[in-house]
């Protein structure tokens, strides 16, 4: 079963963010076999006190063990770096259904 990553950021420095930590994320996520579905900043909260006016990243992965493993790799841990003090982020993994 697919396992979706679901990331919601509140970006504080987006040129130095995209730049750095979105272009090195890219070109690893593939390595473990996952794919974007969605990036796009703008969300609107109509419920609750978090997410409004942040980026939305959502990818698609094998299995949760896919996922995991990008997540926990040493290259991962490497990248994760580059976004230390430019957003406010939370993630979230769930398994689902296959989705379009």
């Amino acid at each position: 079963m697919p396992a979706y990553m679901i990331v919601t950021a509140a970006i504080h420095d987006r040129d130095a963010f995209v730049s750095g930590y979105g272009a090195a994320a890219a070109a690893l996520i593939p390595q473990f076999g996952g794919q974007y579905l969605l990036r796009g900043p703008g969300a609107e909260c109509l419920e609750g006190e978090w997410g409004d006016g942040a980026s939305m990243v959502i990818s698609k992965w094998p299995d949760r063990d896919a996922a995991k493993a990008f997540w926990n790799s040493p290259e991962y841990a490497e990248v994760k770096k580059l976004r230390e003090g430019l957003a406010d982020v939370q993630v979230l993994l769930i398994d689902g259904p296959e989705i379009g």
